[in-house]
Protein backbone atom coordinates (compact mmCIF):
# COMPACT_ATOMS: atom_id res chain seq x y z
CA UNK A 1 0.00 0.00 0.00
CA UNK A 2 1.47 3.58 -0.60
CA UNK A 3 2.23 6.00 1.71
CA UNK A 4 0.97 9.24 0.40
CA UNK A 5 2.77 12.61 2.71
CA UNK A 6 0.08 15.37 2.66
CA UNK A 7 2.52 18.05 4.10
CA UNK A 8 6.24 17.97 4.19
CA UNK A 9 7.60 17.00 7.90
CA UNK A 10 8.81 20.44 9.45
CA UNK A 11 11.72 20.06 11.93
CA UNK A 12 12.18 22.64 14.82
CA UNK A 13 12.31 26.15 14.45
CA UNK A 14 15.53 27.19 14.83
CA UNK A 15 14.90 30.05 17.67
CA UNK A 16 13.76 26.59 19.55
CA UNK A 17 16.95 25.44 19.51
CA UNK A 18 18.66 25.78 22.64
CA UNK A 19 22.55 27.55 21.94
CA UNK A 20 25.29 24.74 22.95
CA UNK A 21 27.57 27.87 24.38
CA UNK A 22 24.64 28.02 27.61
CA UNK A 23 25.80 26.39 30.52
CA UNK A 24 22.75 27.04 33.21
CA UNK A 25 19.27 26.65 33.00
CA UNK A 26 17.02 27.96 35.78
CA UNK A 27 13.76 27.56 36.60
CA UNK A 28 11.48 30.25 37.05
CA UNK A 29 7.64 30.49 38.66
CA UNK A 30 5.27 33.70 37.13
CA UNK A 31 2.59 33.60 39.78
CA UNK A 32 -0.62 35.66 41.02
CA UNK A 33 -3.98 36.50 41.00
CA UNK A 34 -6.60 35.59 38.40
CA UNK A 35 -5.78 38.06 35.73
CA UNK A 36 -3.17 39.34 36.53
CA UNK A 37 -1.55 39.40 33.41
CA UNK A 38 0.96 35.95 33.27
CA UNK A 39 0.22 34.51 30.34
CA UNK A 40 0.74 38.15 29.06
CA UNK A 41 3.84 38.19 30.64
CA UNK A 42 4.97 34.89 29.18
CA UNK A 43 3.90 35.58 26.15
CA UNK A 44 5.48 39.13 25.89
CA UNK A 45 9.14 37.72 27.16
CA UNK A 46 9.82 34.21 25.75
CA UNK A 47 11.87 33.82 22.84
CA UNK A 48 10.41 30.49 21.54
CA UNK A 49 6.64 30.76 20.93
CA UNK A 50 4.90 29.94 24.21
CA UNK A 51 3.13 26.90 25.55
CA UNK A 52 -0.10 27.90 26.52
CA UNK A 53 -3.25 26.26 27.97
CA UNK A 54 -5.83 28.98 27.97
CA UNK A 55 -9.61 28.01 27.63
CA UNK A 56 -12.69 29.43 26.64
CA UNK A 57 -14.41 30.62 30.24
CA UNK A 58 -18.12 29.23 30.61
CA UNK A 59 -20.94 29.46 33.01
CA UNK A 60 -19.44 26.33 34.79
CA UNK A 61 -16.97 29.04 36.10
CA UNK A 62 -19.73 31.29 37.39
CA UNK A 63 -20.38 31.12 41.24
CA UNK A 64 -16.67 29.52 41.24
CA UNK A 65 -13.95 31.60 40.10
CA UNK A 66 -13.87 35.15 41.61
CA UNK A 67 -13.56 37.58 38.19
CA UNK A 68 -14.64 41.13 40.32
CA UNK A 69 -12.35 43.46 38.43
CA UNK A 70 -11.86 41.04 35.63
CA UNK A 71 -15.08 40.90 34.01
CA UNK A 72 -14.43 41.49 30.03
CA UNK A 73 -11.58 38.36 30.78
CA UNK A 74 -12.99 35.77 28.20
CA UNK A 75 -10.02 32.69 28.75
CA UNK A 76 -8.01 31.55 31.58
CA UNK A 77 -5.22 29.42 31.66
CA UNK A 78 -5.99 25.87 33.15
CA UNK A 79 -2.42 24.14 33.69
CA UNK A 80 0.15 26.21 32.84
CA UNK A 81 2.04 28.71 30.53
CA UNK A 82 5.62 28.13 29.16
CA UNK A 83 8.22 30.10 28.05
CA UNK A 84 11.90 30.42 27.60
CA UNK A 85 14.66 33.44 27.45
CA UNK A 86 18.22 33.84 27.28
CA UNK A 87 19.38 36.30 29.46
CA UNK A 88 22.73 35.62 28.42
CA UNK A 89 24.82 33.30 25.59
CA UNK A 90 25.22 31.20 29.26
CA UNK A 91 22.29 31.24 30.91
CA UNK A 92 18.83 30.91 30.31
CA UNK A 93 15.43 30.66 32.13
CA UNK A 94 12.25 28.62 31.81
CA UNK A 95 9.52 30.18 32.45
CA UNK A 96 6.10 28.41 34.14
CA UNK A 97 2.99 30.50 34.32
CA UNK A 98 0.58 29.26 37.14
CA UNK A 99 -3.12 29.21 36.70
CA UNK A 100 -4.85 32.13 38.65
CA UNK A 101 -7.99 30.32 40.16
CA UNK A 102 -7.75 28.27 43.10
CA UNK A 103 -9.59 25.41 41.71
CA UNK A 104 -6.32 24.98 40.10
CA UNK A 105 -3.90 25.48 42.69
CA UNK A 106 -3.65 22.17 42.89
CA UNK A 107 -1.30 21.66 39.85
CA UNK A 108 0.61 24.47 41.63
CA UNK A 109 3.25 21.93 43.36
CA UNK A 110 4.35 20.86 40.62
CA UNK A 111 5.19 23.35 38.85
CA UNK A 112 6.94 25.13 42.10
CA UNK A 113 8.94 21.65 42.22
CA UNK A 114 12.62 22.69 41.14
CA UNK A 115 12.24 26.59 40.95
CA UNK A 116 15.12 28.70 41.84
CA UNK A 117 12.59 31.44 42.47
CA UNK A 118 9.36 33.62 41.45
CA UNK A 119 7.73 36.82 40.11
CA UNK A 120 4.59 37.30 41.78
CA UNK A 121 1.97 39.60 39.85
CA UNK A 122 -0.19 42.29 41.37
CA UNK A 123 -2.87 43.63 40.58
CA UNK A 124 -3.36 46.65 42.81
CA UNK A 125 -7.35 46.79 41.98
CA UNK A 126 -7.31 43.84 43.92
CA UNK A 127 -4.49 43.36 46.27
CA UNK A 128 -5.65 40.74 48.76
CA UNK A 129 -5.82 38.46 45.76
CA UNK A 130 -1.79 38.44 46.32
CA UNK A 131 -1.72 37.19 49.67
CA UNK A 132 -2.91 33.42 49.47
CA UNK A 133 -0.34 33.39 46.40
CA UNK A 134 2.96 34.78 48.57
CA UNK A 135 2.00 32.39 51.48
CA UNK A 136 2.35 29.31 49.31
CA UNK A 137 5.65 30.42 48.42
CA UNK A 138 7.02 31.12 51.72
CA UNK A 139 5.81 27.87 52.69
CA UNK A 140 7.78 25.97 49.85
CA UNK A 141 10.50 28.54 50.86
CA UNK A 142 10.61 29.86 47.17
CA UNK A 143 11.89 33.33 47.18
CA UNK A 144 10.36 35.92 45.06
CA UNK A 145 9.84 39.39 44.20
CA UNK A 146 6.85 41.38 43.42
CA UNK A 147 5.92 42.59 40.27
CA UNK A 148 3.48 45.28 39.73
CA UNK A 149 1.41 45.11 36.68
CA UNK A 150 0.58 48.02 34.82
CA UNK A 151 -3.43 48.17 34.57
CA UNK A 152 -4.88 51.35 32.98
CA UNK A 153 -7.31 52.02 35.80
CA UNK A 154 -5.03 50.38 38.57
CA UNK A 155 -4.31 52.88 41.79
CA UNK A 156 -0.96 53.60 42.43
CA UNK A 157 0.61 53.47 45.78
CA UNK A 158 3.82 54.26 46.63
CA UNK A 159 6.67 50.91 47.91
CA UNK A 160 6.34 51.65 51.55
CA UNK A 161 2.61 51.57 51.75
CA UNK A 162 2.56 48.18 48.96
CA UNK A 163 5.11 46.91 51.39
CA UNK A 164 2.73 47.66 54.74
CA UNK A 165 -0.14 46.59 52.72
CA UNK A 166 1.69 42.93 51.58
CA UNK A 167 3.68 42.57 55.31
CA UNK A 168 6.60 42.24 53.39
CA UNK A 169 10.22 42.47 54.57
CA UNK A 170 12.63 45.07 52.93
CA UNK A 171 14.52 42.56 51.61
CA UNK A 172 11.84 41.50 49.19
CA UNK A 173 11.88 44.12 46.28
CA UNK A 174 8.81 45.42 44.53
CA UNK A 175 8.82 46.93 41.46
CA UNK A 176 6.85 48.26 38.67
CA UNK A 177 6.26 46.15 35.60
CA UNK A 178 3.82 46.24 32.23
CA UNK A 179 3.60 42.70 31.24
CA UNK A 180 2.68 43.58 27.85
CA UNK A 181 5.81 45.29 27.00
CA UNK A 182 9.18 42.74 26.39
CA UNK A 183 11.97 44.60 28.05
CA UNK A 184 10.01 45.67 30.95
CA UNK A 185 8.84 41.70 31.32
CA UNK A 186 12.69 40.95 30.69
CA UNK A 187 13.42 43.61 33.37
CA UNK A 188 11.22 42.04 36.28
CA UNK A 189 13.43 38.59 35.30
CA UNK A 190 16.65 40.16 35.67
CA UNK A 191 15.53 42.09 39.15
CA UNK A 192 14.34 38.21 40.06
CA UNK A 193 17.94 36.81 38.98
CA UNK A 194 20.02 39.44 41.14
CA UNK A 195 17.84 39.13 44.23
CA UNK A 196 18.60 35.81 44.22
CA UNK A 197 22.21 36.35 43.22
CA UNK A 198 22.05 38.64 46.59
CA UNK A 199 20.21 35.91 48.66
CA UNK A 200 23.05 33.66 47.43
CA UNK A 201 25.96 35.79 48.30
CA UNK A 202 24.67 36.01 51.49
CA UNK A 203 24.12 32.62 52.78
CA UNK A 204 27.86 31.55 51.33
CA UNK A 205 29.62 34.52 53.31
CA UNK A 206 32.41 33.09 55.59
CA UNK A 207 30.68 33.66 58.94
Amino acid sequence: MDCKISEPIVGPRSEDILPASVSTAVKVVIVGGFGVGKTTLVGSVSEIRPLTTEETMTQAGVGVDDTAGVERKTETTVAMDFGRISLSEELVLYLFGTPGQQRFWFLWNGLFEGALGAVVLIDTRRLEDSFDVMGRLEERGVPFIVAINAFPDAPHYAVPELRKAMDLPESVRIIDCDARDRASSRDALLTLMRYLYSLNTTTTEPQ
